[in-house]
């Protein structure tokens, strides 16, 4: 099969290890316009990155990424680049529901240097068979034609209505046993998770939750990909490091995580983890949405952030 243009052949560079550690899926800051929001961008990221995240997650569920174009996901991985942001920290979020789109920001994440990329199935169509995910991803895979890249199949059924399943993971694993580096699971099933992470010890699994984080650590996880990494970057990290310490106060760690998850988990996350933003930053911009979402009210957002002043959170 040809592949769809000369930035998609064989990268000289060598992608890095298996990703792992803590990493953060990036809220997306916006303009008035609902345009991204380069410098709050670029700063947030860079913000993440030296509180304790090992990585960024660039356009995944939590930056809204279905909310935007392919160019617009382009753009705001270069302004990354451009910013210094080292392409071994960044997993780029590139699965969309039209083959080309996929393909296009894969093969732009490769020529930016970055060898990892997140992958939805395509999600409009429903029920549809292993064989024709398969051959969607191969498809894929095929057309971009490099093969420094590495795939994280992700599965979020919640949203997506197209669950990852072991029966997919084993062909796509005997045809592409060096792409298929992992996958994040953000079903929120500790035992689908567990489950993976016996089968499949070769692949990096990383849970879509810190509340898993340590248990995952544990059963040989490669750790986590998590949204409230936004605003707890420090707080998610200190578990993972007390457990590569063996640290007597893992759990202890854990629980202090668990209880911010557990108080922005009643909120949209997005709107919520931007309106803490907002308000730990002073900017009030940083409550910008692109719709469908939309901000928090102010009843739900001062609710919000008196929970977590309750617990002493702050970032």
């Amino acid at each position: 099969m040809n592949t769809v243009s000369e930035a998609a052949k064989p990268s000289v560079t060598a992608p890095s290890a298996l990703a792992h550690g803590v990493w953060s899926p990036a809220v997306t800051p916006l303009q008035a316009d609902l345009s991204v929001d380069r410098q709050r961008y670029v700063d947030h990221v860079s913000w993440l990155l030296r509180h304790g995240c090992h990585g960024v997650t660039v356009f995944g569920t939590t930056g809204e990424a279905p909310s935007f174009s392919v160019d617009e996901r382009i753009e705001a991985l270069d302004w990354l680049i451009e910013a210094g942001v080292e392409p071994d920290r960044l997993i780029i979020g590139t699965g969309c529901c039209a083959r080309a789109d996929t393909v296009r920001l894969t093969v732009h994440a490769l020529a930016s240097g970055c060898h990892h990329v997140l992958m939805l199935p395509p999600f409009y169509f429903k029920k549809v068979s292993n064989v024709g995910l398969a051959d969607s991803y191969r498809d894929v895979i095929e057309r971009v034609g490099d093969l420094t890249l590495r795939i994280y199949l992700y599965h979020f059924p919640q949203l997506s209505a197209i669950p990852i399943n072991d029966d997919l993971i084993d062909v796509l694993l005997s045809d592409y046993p060096q792409t298929i580096a992992g996958m994040k699971d953000s079903s929120g099933d500790q035992a689908n998770t567990t489950r993976w992470l016996q089968r499949y010890p070769q692949l990096a699994v990383f849970s879509g939750s810190e509340a898993f984080l340590l248990g995952g650590l544990r059963r040989g996880g490669a750790g986590c990909i998590t949204a409230t990494a936004n605003i707890n970057p420090h707080g998610i990290r200190s578990v993972y490091d007390a457990w590569q310490r063996d640290d007597a106060d893992c759990d202890g760690r854990q629980h202090s995580a668990n209880a911010v998850r557990t108080i922005l988990e009643k909120y949209p996350l997005a709107p919520g983890l931007k309106h803490v933003i907002a308000h730990s930053r002073e900017d009030s911009d940083w409550k910008r949405v692109r719709p469908p979402m939309i901000a928090l009210t102010a009843d739900d957002g001062t609710a919000l952030l008196q929970s977590l002043e309750s617990i002493g959170f702050s970032m």
